[in-house]
């Protein structure tokens, strides 16, 4: 039997497979979005798929949230490129126990989605199988598409957006705390996310690299670093709001655990000039030259450590 790599590793395969850009494609297998030119809107191309069982359970939203939350973290990579988006195609596979009431819950929370970015679902296609699953494309455009590369020493890290709010949601919604008036925030970071869009506009004149958080602050900001050769310093104290702490205490979880490692928050991390911070951005660091370890935590007292990139990995965590 053939290994088993990680998600990255399998990406670095499939893209020397496919090979990188090319006259045409400026920034291709690897960033949040393939980035097509010539031109002086080159298109902005991203896909993402939600698979029951593994992205969502019918048990814990309903689905309506379930279209929701597919468009948003399909769009929240156009976010990341500072691309505005032109419109959304949707492929469903519909298990049997999908009726036409369920199909209509889904498709108005994926309008509802579209609605809030400023775009609609124009086309898609319908099938039939074993479990239901939402393979969402959006298509945007951005006269300066940003990317992993291009964080420089003595950027500062930018964030807009809560980070670790959507794990606590999901803790709150597995143990039958959702209906609490004071987790309220942290349940709809996890069912109903925001694709920061607008946020990923603001920045794209300023930012010189970008990306979303979907699989965990840590992992993410960790894949600017690389491809940046820099090291990214994260700064504790900036990672946490008081929402958070407060949840994170109900569940008696660590707070800056969820921040750093917490994932599908769908903020928006840019590496900007510290004098050019875009309006609804919060320094939460900066990037320094490259050292032993591509992502640092510095505490409250000044120490440093070493970050894990721990976060969500389909295929490290498979069976």
């Amino acid at each position: 039997m053939g290994s088993h790599g990680s998600e990255l590793s399998r990406v670095e395969m499939l893209r020397a497979i496919f090979g990188g850009a090319d006259g045409r494609t400026q920034l291709g297998i690897g960033d949040d979005a393939a980035v097509i030119g010539p031109g002086n809107e080159p298109l902005v191309w991203t896909v993402d798929a939600q698979v029951e069982g593994v992205h969502f359970r019918r048990d814990l939203m309903t689905l309506a949230d379930v279209g929701f939350r597919a468009t948003m973290a399909a769009a929240s990579d156009l976010g990341a490129m500072g691309a505005s988006p032109l419109g959304v195609l949707s492929a469903l596979i519909l298990p049997p126990d999908v009726d036409d009431d369920d199909l209509r819950a889904i498709a108005e929370g994926q309008r509802e989605a579209a609605d809030r970015v400023g775009t609609r679902v124009i086309g898609g296609n319908l099938a039939r199988g074993r479990e239901l699953s939402i393979t969402t494309t959006v298509l945007g455009e951005a006269p300066r598409p940003l990317g992993r590369a291009g964080a420089r020493a003595g950027d500062a890290i930018g964030i807009a957006g809560p980070l670790g709010l959507a794990a606590a949601g999901l803790a709150v919604i597995e143990r039958g705390l959702a209906a609490r008036a004071d987790v309220e925030a942290a349940v709809l970071a996890y069912r109903r996310p925001t694709a920061r869009v607008d946020a990923g506009l603001r920045a794209r004149h300023v930012a010189t690299a970008a990306i979303d958080v979907s699989d965990g602050l840590a992992r993410d900001v960790g894949h600017v670093a690389r491809a940046s050769g820099v090291c990214a310093v994260l700064e504790a104290d900036a990672l946490v709001t008081p929402e958070l702490v407060r949840v994170a205490a109900l569940l008696g979880a660590d707070p800056i655990e969820l921040a750093l490692h917490g994932g599908e928050d769908y903020a928006v991390v840019i590496a900007v000039a510290a004098d050019a911070m875009p309006a609804g951005f919060v320094r939460i660091g900066q990037f320094e030259a490259a050292g032993a370890s591509s992502v640092v935590l510095r505490k409250s007292d000044g120490a440093r450590v070493s970050i894990e990139e721990r976060g969500y990995d389909h295929f490290e965590r498979a069976p």
